[in-house]
């Protein structure tokens, strides 16, 4: 069971940082996030070691994943926010299918708004 949190309303330029918190073990953890009217679309990704991620081109320098085992906790640290970053972002296990992230055993999301 995953619990995504640390959601809220910034600034333009804000910063935020989410946490998801994993019951049982976990493998690759990823991060998704749903925009009003938008598909739900990736936002990174990191393996079980945490020693690789992987990130989508529209967050890429801004935004870093990272993950604690000891802790059974994920986290995104999100930079530099735009309003187009507005989306309830959601955490799941990830799998890469070639190009294409996936999710499975979603965690409730969390609200991220960021206003202009």
């Amino acid at each position: 069971q995953l619990q995504a949190s640390g959601g809220g309303l910034v600034q333009t330029g804000g910063s935020l940082r989410l946490s998801c918190a994993a019951s049982g073990r976990t493998f690759s953890m990823g991060w998704f996030r749903q925009a009003p009217g938008k598909e739900r679309e990736f936002v990174a990704a990191i393996s079980w070691s945490g020693t690789t991620t992987y990130y989508a081109d529209s967050v890429k320098g801004r935004f870093t994943i990272s993950r604690d085992n000891a802790k059974n906790t994920m986290y995104l640290r999100m930079n530099s926010l735009k309003p187009e970053d507005t989306a309830v972002y959601f955490c799941a296990r990830a799998s890469k299918d070639g190009t294409t992230w996936s999710g499975d055993s979603w965690g409730q999301g969390t609200l991220v708004t960021v206003s202009s």
